[in-house]
């Protein structure tokens, strides 16, 4: 069956439902899912927390009877599994709809895809019962929506998101090592919606121990990220703000193999979790706690900086969005820090760009971000 601009029109209903989970659902993908007889919209619902009902489940509660003999537009393929909530598919079968519009598939390894075919999974499940599939419609958009969590099942590793603030001339501290504060109050209240989404943050032992940070989210968001400090000796202060607010918000202490000892011990009796990483450079390092990150099913990365963490991030090509704040400020000097340090980008054909960036004033500052075109 061909795909019509009513079905398009339903499914970007469904993705804008989706994208209502932001925050609250990770590491589970964001779902939307209408239902409808035509044009007319019966039942409509999303995926509002992790471990609450799916999608599929909040729109047919919605619809009812009436979904018998109708169609269910969901930007993400039905599970067939038991996890948190019984399988999606038996809701959907016991309510005798008869057709089911999929934007993508789902690579999550219980709905048991092969390859392009589907083996055993949500779809076949449905197909075999005799309802009508249609899948891709809005896939790329769909895919775009979970991107985080698309990267999470297929590389184990989290989506980075790297943030700065900065001049005009580039420049995220003075020579002396002040940035307090080079972009405005508008800008760092975005900043604060951001954290609020993430799982956690990350920052290198000089800005922990310059700026002093809370990396909190102001007023608090749906989630409470995970403060974590690269600091190869474990040297993070005990009086620091990231340690006295422990009680608010965990703190991660990510340390090279030959921190002393008694610095290990003085931050665990802290409250922090210390976690060593074992490589011998710095990008090792960082890949090793990214690793370790994915582990913990760990979906959305904020990385604040410095320009060692933002270099390495650069070098060993892991950033997958930025959000960048310019405030129109002229710092200038030599030693004046920028946001990137590492090895940088050798030819200018090989500089990572953004794909479609979105480019906002706030107040006066300019805010500039998107996704790296892969």
């Amino acid at each position: 069956m061909l795909t019509t601009d009513l079905d398009l029109w339903h499914m970007r209903r469904a993705l804008e439902l989706a994208a209502n989970g932001r925050g609250y659902v990770e590491p589970n993908p964001m779902v939307g899912c209408v239902i409808a007889r035509g044009a007319e919209i019966i039942g409509e619902g999303w995926h509002r927390r992790f471990g609450g009902p799916h999608a599929e489940v909040e729109a047919l509660h919605l619809a009812g009877a009436r979904a018998a003999g109708a169609a269910v537009y969901v930007t993400l393929e039905p599970c067939c599994h038991f996890g948190k909530t019984p399988p999606c598919t038996k809701a959907i079968l016991a309510s005798g709809v008869q057709r089911v519009v999929v934007a993508q598939r789902d690579p999550f390894p219980q709905v048991g895809h092969r390859g392009a075919a589907v083996v055993g999974g949500g779809l076949a499940e449905l197909e075999s019962a005799g309802i009508e599939i249609e899948v891709g419609v809005l896939e790329i958009e769909a895919r775009r929506l979970n991107a985080p969590y698309l990267k999470l099942i297929e590389t184990r590793l989290p989506w980075i998101i790297a943030k700065w603030a900065m001049s005009l001339d580039g420049k995220i501290a003075t020579a002396a090592g002040e940035s307090r504060w080079i972009s405005n109050q508008q800008s760092r209240d975005v900043v604060h919606k951001l954290r609020g989404q993430m799982d956690a943050i990350i920052v290198g032992r000089e800005t922990a121990l310059r700026d002093d940070p809370l990396l909190t989210a102001r007023p608090q968001g749906p989630r409470t990220p995970i403060r974590i400090v690269l600091d190869t000796q474990a040297s993070l202060s005990p009086d620091s703000q990231l340690v006295r607010t422990i009680a608010e918000a965990p703190v991660l202490v990510a340390v090279g193999k030959q921190a002393p000892q008694p610095n290990r011990r003085r931050l665990a009796d802290a409250g922090c979790e210390v976690f060593e990483c074992a490589g011998e450079t710095h990008i090792d390092r960082l890949h090793e706690l990214l690793e370790e990150l994915g582990r913990r099913r760990m979906t959305n990365v904020l990385v604040e900086g410095g320009g060692r963490v933002l270099g390495s991030l650069l070098d060993a090509r892991q950033i997958d969005e930025v959000h960048v704040f310019i405030a129109p400020k002229l710092i200038g000097g030599s030693q004046a820090r920028v946001p990137f340090a590492g090895n940088g980008i050798a030819q200018m054909a090989d500089a990572l760009c953004l794909d479609a960036p979105e480019v906002e004033t706030i107040a006066d500052d300019a805010y500039i971000h998107g996704r790296i075109k892969k």
